[in-house]
């Protein structure tokens, strides 16, 4: 009986995505590990593995669709000894369907996400369906599921054959803290309150309430709905706050000049020092690496920098993880890395999912300064302008001096005006002595 290919989930935030492009076509046999297809997420293109051996028998969703949901059946794949007959059976419920596709990059899914439950049957979850007893699960999702004390048994696989893997523990760990038990006595905690209802405008609306002129559509994409979204979302719950500091950064050059001409096996900017200036700030200033829950506010213990990176159609933060633990030609080698795969599709889900702080620069276009939206659950996001000659005072005379704005956007909740000046007179202090950097 053919085996359903189903669109998989290949981010915690995807309901739908978009199949670009099949590597396969119908005839084409397939074995574990190939590559079947190009799906586009909210955030990037990334390839699709096939997870079992077998022969592509019919192509139900053709390359170029848009909005397919998760778990629904993409493509036919055969058996072996199964041929072109097998594909008039019934097809609704009766067919075997495991997940079969999966991220080729991400062998197991990055973090939690509800998978959405598909309109057939669902397989069996409970032990005996897996296997004979044995309860079907990835080494890590086992060891993750001693380490949270949760029981396999209770939780239903989302991976091939309902095998248990990482996404779905941390489904479960977070089913469980977002449903705590009460204490006796003590009154459960408030739901959260729903975001403020945006009203709905239509390209007619729109361009009623601008006078109809003439316009061009721009067709929005997974990427840009979701931008929309969560900005909205951040904007509406998130109580922003802004502060401003001006850095002199001529040491700063200097020293990039000199390092710069001391090897060609990297290649230091400006964002570089500010990476490593916002990381070891951080972690002078530990309050100010926080996020916000309705149960405490989280104080991180790593330093993960989302560093903000434009693409043509939208916005991605790549992470340098562990930022306060490396070098500035180490962050240099690795955000180069992570720009250029970022606008070529190709990071990972861990790679651009996460973080506990952002940055944005506009220096590079000639914004003096800028206030940036926080990107949560992020405590704060600092925004870079651009270095430019200005005058300064200096022992009461005037001088010239190359001067660079940043503005921290911090969440009230979680940093208080204090934490993120004191934030902002660490990150100022290492930038204007940028030797410091390099101890």
């Amino acid at each position: 009986m053919p085996t359903e290919i189903l669109m998989p989930a290949l981010s915690p935030t995807m309901t739908e995505g978009n199949l670009a492009k099949w590597l396969k076509k119908e005839g084409d046999e397939v074995r574990s590990g190939d590559v079947l297809a190009e799906i586009e997420t909210d955030k990037a293109t990334m390839e699709v593995e096939a997870a079992d051996d077998g022969k592509i028998g019919k192509i139900l969703v053709p390359e170029g669709a848009q909005g397919i949901k998760v778990n629904e059946p993409i493509a036919l794949l055969l058996g072996e000894g199964e041929d072109a007959s097998a594909l008039t059976q019934p097809t609704a419920g009766t067919l075997k369907s495991p997940p079969v596709a999966r991220p080729a990059s991400v062998p197991e899914p990055a973090s939690a996400a509800p998978q959405v439950e598909p309109t057939r049957a669902p397989p069996p979850a409970g032990p005996e369906a897996r296997g004979n007893g044995r309860i079907l699960a990835s080494p890590l999702a086992r060891r993750m599921a001693q380490q949270a004390g949760l029981d396999l048994v209770a939780i239903k696989g989302s991976g091939p054959q309902g095998r248990i893997v990482k996404a779905d523990i941390d489904a479960a760990v977070l089913a469980t803290r977002a449903a705590p038990t009460a204490a006796p006595g003590r009154p459960a905690a408030p739901a959260p309150s729903a975001p403020l209802a945006v009203p709905m405008l239509s390209k007619e609306r729109v361009a009623a309430l601008a006078g109809n002129p003439p316009y061009t559509e721009r067709p929005l994409n997974a990427m840009r709905r979701v931008i929309a979204r969560r900005l909205t979302e951040s904007k509406q719950t998130v109580p922003h706050f802004y502060l401003t500091i001006d850095c002199e950064i001529d040491a700063l050059l200097k020293i990039r000049g000199e390092l710069n001409a001391k090897s060609e096996a990297y290649r230091i900017s400006v964002n570089d020092f500010v990476i490593r200036a916002a990381a070891l700030a951080l972690r002078q200033v530990p309050v100010a690496n926080a996020s916000w829950s309705d149960d405490a506010i989280l104080l991180w213990d790593t330093v993960d920098i989302a560093v903000a990176v434009a693409l043509d159609d939208g916005l991605i933060t790549p992470i340098v993880k562990g930022a306060d633990r490396k070098g500035l030609a180490a962050i240099a080698n690795e955000t180069k890395d992570l720009v250029a795969r970022a606008r070529a599709g190709k990071l990972k889900l861990e790679e651009f999912q996460g973080g506990t702080f952002s940055i944005s620069n506009l220096g590079m276009y000639g914004v003096r300064d800028f206030a940036a939206v926080i990107n949560p659950p992020h405590g704060g996001i600092l925004a870079i302008g651009a270095g430019e000659q200005r005058p300064v005072v200096r022992n009461g005379a005037l001088a010239i001096a190359t001067v660079m704005s940043c503005t921290l956007s911090c969440d009230h909740r979680a940093v208080d005006g204090a934490v993120g000046a004191q934030f902002l007179a660490a990150f100022r202090k290492l930038v204007e002595d940028p030797l410091t950097m390099l101890l």
